[in-house]
């Protein structure tokens, strides 16, 4: 491997960590919040759920990712590497401020804005549609604009017909939905280790090619899911604590009842685009659905809207904030895979 290749494999396995910030975080979010785990213990059971995900339910997500531009491969490592930088640091930066934004738009706004200074607008995949099934840059944008409000709705629905089945429940009721809540968070990360690893898997397999190491993207090594599912792991155990407050709480007060039927529906319809291949934001999924169980309690007045309003503006800035970082950084690219 050159020192570019290396170098592009460490900022993707970087990328990982810091996508486990934002969005490992959020499988543990509402059983911390609940106060069902304590925190070494929700983070130990993401941890072990992350690991498998990405291993049983394959590697769709990767597919679709890697597909994202299309450049010479004597361009790949660099406009890859740039891609990476702009998601890297915009996900510090509003992991900083305990922003929930979404490392899958900062992904697609990095790879985007790298591949469009380096080839032209030809170097992108735009899809939306591919051999009949979204794909590209807009066909991505639409899922991770219609999987919010797809999560909202759902855990409306989901609240209100758990609420109307508790009407009579006494505080018996507290103890097998507290045992339910580990199910349901570990279905989360499990969900969670299925699309956001494969994002990461995506692209070191998409640099392996490029440099000629393996084939095809399908054939991506083991040991790529392994330390992406890994670093994944890390980020959540290091650096999730802003994330798990301002979800768990900030978002709105939420109770058991409110993160069972948060982590059940964000984790059905995380892992039904894993298997579908279509990358989605955990971040911006468990948001909307603690929105949407605020909303379903009738309760408006107690979900943080403004909370919800800085969450909103991080997610239209991050396309092109992590593309003007991309492609400000591809020059030094260009340079360390010469």
């Amino acid at each position: 491997m050159t020192v570019g290749v290396v170098l592009a494999i460490l900022v993707a396995l970087a990328f990982a960590l810091t996508n486990g910030f934002h969005d490992a975080a959020n499988a543990i979010a509402t059983l911390v919040a609940t106060r069902v785990a304590r925190p070494l213990q929700a983070v130990v059971l993401a941890a072990v759920f992350n690991l498998i995900g990405p291993f049983v339910i394959g590697s769709a997500v990767a597919n679709t990712v890697a597909k994202i531009i299309d450049v010479p491969p004597g361009q790949a490592v660099a406009v890859i590497g740039a891609g990476l930088t702009g998601a890297v640091i915009w996900n510090l930066v509003t992991w900083s401020r305990g922003i929930p934004s979404s490392s899958s738009h900062a992904l697609v706004g990095g790879l985007v804005g790298a591949g469009l200074l380096a080839a032209g607008i030809d170097a992108i995949d735009w899809g939306p549609v591919s051999d009949g099934h979204l794909a590209g840059v807009l066909g991505i944008l639409l899922i991770l604009a219609v999987a919010p409000v797809l999560a909202a709705v759902a855990a409306f629905l989901v609240e209100k017909l758990a609420l109307r089945l508790l009407r009579r429940a006494t505080v018996r009721a507290s103890a097998p939905i507290r045992t339910a809540q580990w199910f349901t968070s570990a279905w989360l990360a499990f969900s969670h280790g299925s699309n956001d690893a494969q994002k990461t898997v995506g692209i070191i397999a998409a640099v392996l090619v490029a440099a000629g190491i393996i084939p095809t993207v399908g054939e991506v090594p083991p040991w790529v899911i392994l330390a992406a599912s890994s670093m994944l792991t890390l980020g959540t155990a290091f650096g999730g604590w802003n994330i798990v407050k301002t979800i768990g709480r900030r978002i709105y007060p939420i109770r058991e009842v409110d993160g069972l039927v948060s982590q059940g529906t964000s984790a059905a319809l995380i892992l039904t685009a894993s298997a579908i291949g279509a990358p989605v934001s955990t971040t911006q999924i468990v948001s909307s659905s603690i929105v949407g169980i605020g909303v379903g309690r009738g309760r408006y007045r107690h979900v943080g809207w403004e909370v919800v309003r800085e969450i909103l503006v991080a997610w239209v800035t991050t396309i092109p904030a992590a593309a003007g970082i991309a492609a400000l950084s591809l020059p030094l690219w260009r340079f360390i895979a010469a």
